[in-house]
């Protein structure tokens, strides 16, 4: 979970690199492999879209939720 802004441009700044790195499986490697080897990096970015979206969704006021235990 985001804590703050600045693990909020961390994370969009890793999001950005896991894309580029996509993006360049799409060139470099053969259909049969893409799968292989995009699958975990295309999981994790919508793992870290989803952390992004729920942190940009509360006000800067409002404290961050802290997890169950």
């Amino acid at each position: 979970m985001i804590q703050n802004d600045l693990e909020l441009k961390a994370t969009q700044e890793r999001i950005t690199y896991f894309e580029g790195l996509v993006a360049q499986f799409r060139v470099t490697t053969a259909p049969a492999e893409f799968e292989l080897m995009a699958g975990g990096f295309l999981a994790e970015i919508e793992k870290m879209h989803a952390e992004v979206m729920e942190y940009l969704k509360r006000p800067a006021s409002q404290p961050v939720p802290t997890e169950a235990a």
